[in-house]
């Protein structure tokens, strides 16, 4: 049941990711980014009565949130303040055994891009933060004012894709002499101020890929995504199924990528010329394709335009 003071928080692809899921009553399941908590509601009420939620998040706000505003006595919740990536390490420290299915969505929360002090928003005045858990050690002040250019500009190119990536450094670096980047609008007006104009205007802001680039580093996003996926299939029963929700392609590459590799008849590597692993599949695809959000959706919440859901049942 939830807590009617508690904000409205509808995540992206929330009726796909629960068909896929396919949630049962009486059954254990993970959401292990628990962020506005969309997710673990839908889930709570399709698992009671007797049911168990493990909620994982390392954002202790997300957490503490999600645990005041959701309730349900006939379903055993668990909250944990930790990254997805120790989800094997939390199953056993709490002695509970593999799941009948794991959601994670890879995306920033509404909550966090719209509290200007996380320093998520290039909209937002607030101080250039961007940590999930407020306990690491480097915000993404202290990249831009302590890289060097090249770093910089590969960091910019590799993790925000972003075409403009040198042009982008050079500004920063050039800037950051007289004035060190504190707040986000500094940095996103600099980034503004030297991107070229399209014709048209621009797509998406200017600063939309720079400050993903630097979210995903400040937070190691992509070490803890391959530290997950390397113990996924692991965190599940035999016919357990796993829900990624990503929001750029290096993260979707990664899932696509180990997904399609579980699935697989043979693994053996290219040089063996006869199978030695026996021919099983671990997983079943559930998604040929990624399921990507519909005109409806992308209408009522653009931040869903770029989202893609995978799935897969553990054989």
């Amino acid at each position: 049941m939830r807590d009617s003071s508690a904000p409205e928080h509808v995540p992206v692809l929330l009726n796909a990711v629960m068909d896929y899921l396919n949630c049962r009553p009486g059954g254990f399941y993970i959401d292990g980014t628990l962020g506005g908590g969309g997710y673990a509601r839908r889930i709570v009420e399709s698992i009671k009565p007797g049911g168990v939620l493990l909620g994982v998040d390392w954002d202790s706000s997300a957490v503490s949130r999600v645990q005041a505003s959701l309730s349900e006595p006939s379903v055993n919740l668990i909250f944990k303040k930790a990254s997805f990536a120790r989800l094997h390490h939390i199953l056993s420290e709490l002695q509970l055994g593999p799941a009948d299915g794991v959601v994670l969505d890879l995306g920033v929360s509404s909550f966090q891009l719209e509290d200007p002090r996380r320093g998520f928003s290039f909209s937002r005045e607030g101080p250039l933060d961007m940590r999930m858990d407020s306990e690491l050690p480097r915000s993404a002040a202290d990249l831009v004012n302590s890289l060097k250019e090249a770093e910089l500009a590969r960091l910019i190119f590799q993790l925000g894709e972003e075409r403009w990536a040198r042009r982008i450094a050079r500004a920063i670096v050039s800037h950051r002499k007289s004035q060190p980047f504190t707040t986000t609008l500094q940095l996103a007006e600099l980034i503004k101020g030297v991107m070229p104009r399209m014709e048209k205007g621009w797509r998406i802001h200017p600063a939309t890929r720079t400050f993903q680039a630097l979210r995903i580093a400040v937070n190691d996003e992509l070490k803890a995504l391959e530290n997950f996926l390397e113990h996924a299939l692991d965190l599940l029963k035999r016919g357990g199924r796993l829900c990624i929700v990503s929001f750029h392609s290096l993260e979707d590459r990664l899932v696509k990528v180990r997904m399609r590799d579980w699935s697989r008849t043979c693994r053996c590597p290219v040089s063996v010329l006869q199978c030695q692993c026996e021919g099983h599949p671990f997983a079943k695809l559930l998604t040929k394709k990624a399921v990507k959000p519909g005109e409806e959706e992308v209408h009522r919440n653009p931040r869903a335009r770029s989202a893609r859901l995978r799935a897969v049942e553990k054989l």
